[in-house]
């Protein structure tokens, strides 16, 4: 593998001998190996990332591997890493602050002077959270859980025996800090993001992989039938129907468009219903009561939190959603034609032009155009909608996660004999 500069370039050989810091001692090929997937709660979309790539680890390899996915901040750090999760949510509340914190942060001297101070206050207890596990391979699933990482193996001379991969959980608009030189793979959603990854990021081709956003396999492979799923569900089973996110939280205009669609999808001439709706209000409690005391003239499935979305999605024939990596690609894999009612400014405003462009989907903000397009669909233009589910599914990519780690056990493999353990023999004195 090659990379730039001659530190990164040292990481391209797994076995070569270390200069101090954690001693390794080899124990023997054969051992159960610790892969670390360090992520961050700051949106859904990192942990079911992270989580999705246990699941594809433990089906394709058993026992061959121990998964530990942490959030090595919140648990290791103090203020302000540890909060990361509750700055995010005010933030994106306050969507503008997000934008200006996106924006003004993507300079690369001002993001590394920022994470050289994090390191100089934070590293030790970062170092305690590896020694902790003790991984032969870390992955991180967040831009901020590269820098420091990173900077403790290098320190600490495990530079050469530990596996760093990063996989990026954006779609299309990625913040800089997702691409680091010294990583062993990076793997990236699509060809927009390796691009990015190898013109602006200083990445060799050589490290990048595309595969795909990683879905859970349960999700990705699951065999749905979707008669079978409406009658499960207790749905109509004759009319055509759309599910309306608001994502984990219930953010975005859900109580507006629902109200829009129930109206739409009443035909006042035959007085019926021309379709049903399935609102998915995440952990919006108070959403889930204003919907539940509206009187509605069409069929009307009103839940909160879900873990059962690959079922929701089977049973449907549209969705409307913010622009969320996740849900897009989740609802590629089902074929679910895609209505993008809002975006997060920064990482998910790109998202919009990958489900456009691609004959996915369309994209409005207004609660009234969404509700007539929906109609449409489901009425005089039911050919548009069965040729963006087509463009969907060519879309789609369920596989992705499978292929992420099947590479990174090849890298395993490339690096026996690695089986070592921590020692920790020395401590930090500068990090900058």
């Amino acid at each position: 593998m090659s990379n730039n500069g001659n530190e990164a370039q040292s990481n391209s050989t797994c076995n070569e001998e270390i200069n101090g810091g954690m001693e390794i001692m080899e124990n023997g090929k054969g051992r159960t190996k610790n892969v670390l997937i360090v992520m961050s709660d700051t949106g859904g979309g990192h942990r079911a990332s992270a989580e999705a790539i246990r699941d594809a680890f433990q089906i394709e390899f058993g026992d061959q591997y121990k998964i530990f996915v942490k959030d090595v901040w919140k648990e290791y750090t103090g203020w302000p890493l540890n909060d990361m999760e509750g700055q995010y949510k005010f933030m994106v509340k306050h969507v503008q602050l997000w934008n200006v914190a996106f924006h003004s942060t993507s300079p690369r001297w001002i993001y590394s002077v920022y994470l050289a101070a994090i390191a100089a206050f934070y590293a030790r207890e970062v170092e305690a959270g590896l020694m902790e596990y003790k991984p032969d391979i870390i992955i991180s699933v967040h831009p901020l859980m590269q820098h420091i990482p990173l900077w403790v193996l290098k320190w600490q001379g495990l530079q050469n025996k530990v596996i760093f991969v990063t996989v990026i959980t954006d779609l299309s608009t990625c913040h800089p800090t997702w691409f680091h030189p010294w990583v062993n793979r990076l793997y990236c959603p699509s060809e927009v993001v390796a691009k990015k990854a190898s013109q602006e990021g200083g990445l060799e081709e050589s490290q990048i992989r595309v595969y795909g956003l990683p879905i859970r396999p349960s999700f990705a492979r699951a065999v749905l039938v979707k008669d079978q799923l409406r009658e499960e569900l207790e749905m109509d089973p004759n009319l055509p129907a759309v599910l309306l996110m608001g994502g984990g939280e219930g953010m975005g205009p859900v109580q507006k468009t629902a109200k829009a669609l129930g109206e739409s999808l009443f035909d006042k001439e035959t007085e019926k219903p021309i379709g049903q709706i399935v609102i998915i209000c995440g952990r919006n409690k108070s959403l889930v009561s204003t919907l539940e005391s509206l009187e509605w003239k069409v069929p009307v499935k009103i839940r909160g939190f879900e873990t059962i979305m690959a079922k929701w999605m089977g049973a449907c024939d549209c969705i409307i959603t913010k622009a969320g990596p996740g849900t897009i690609a989740e609802a590629l894999i089902r074929g679910l034609p895609i209505i993008l009612n809002d975006y997060i400014p920064g990482q998910e405003k790109g998202n919009v032009p990958y489900v456009v462009d691609n004959g996915a989907g369309v994209f409005t903000r207004s609660s009234k155009e969404t509700a007539k397009i929906v109609t449409e669909w489901f009425s005089t233009k039911s050919a548009d909608m069965k040729r963006m589910s087509e463009n969907a599914l060519k879309l789609a990519q369920p596989e992705a996660v499978f292929g992420i780690v099947r590479d990174i056990h090849e890298l395993a493999l490339q690096c026996e004999p690695s089986n070592f353990e921590y020692t920790l023999t020395a401590s930090f004195t500068s990090l900058i």
